[in-house]
């Protein structure tokens, strides 16, 4: 199995995660010509080894990215790794200022992309429960990151402690 490493791999090859396994070959061929240490002809030392740095680098992303099954397995870590991460915050909502879904027990909230951001009746009662259990230094508000189901914005939803909410 791959590991994800420190760089991506599709940027060693100036690629994307949606190029074609043609389109990463081509990449791949034309940086391995320039770098390969065969090709490097009369140069300096120092710069012969960093072609050949570049090169071992290019090499070790083809590798991956060149089999469907390890770029299959590449692309998953790679997504895992990026939901961990913390997003940046495009706004704050107000919980009062979402939709109650009475159906669907939820609170919803548009994104400007078309899709949505929701938090449970459940996930407020819990963030509220442990806020008030944890809390030394009496706050008045909490609330959650909450990311759109459709694009990759994230905003923070945020609550009184004491308000009542929709049973």
């Amino acid at each position: 199995m791959c590991e994800v490493s420190e760089k991506d791999l599709y940027a060693v090859l100036g690629a994307s995660p949606s190029d074609s396994a043609q389109q990463l070959r081509h990449r791949y061929q034309q940086l391995a010509l320039k770098y390969h240490p065969d090709r490097l002809g009369g140069v300096c030392s120092s710069e012969a080894e960093s072609a050949v740095k570049k090169f071992l680098e290019v090499d070790a992303a083809w590798r991956i990215l060149g089999d469907q099954n390890t770029r299959k397995q590449y692309d998953l870590q790679r997504r895992a790794q990026e939901l961990k991460q913390d997003w940046p915050v495009d706004s704050t909502v107000h919980l009062e200022d979402m939709t109650w879904d009475r159906g669907e027990c939820v609170y919803t909230y548009s994104c400007r992309c078309g899709g949505s951001f929701e938090v449970s009746m459940e996930e407020v009662k819990e963030e509220t429960e442990r806020r008030q259990q944890d809390n030394e230094e009496e706050e008045e508000h909490t609330g959650v990151v909450l990311c759109c189901d459709t694009c990759s914005l994230s905003v923070y939803v945020t609550w009184s402690l004491h308000s009542q909410t929709h049973i």
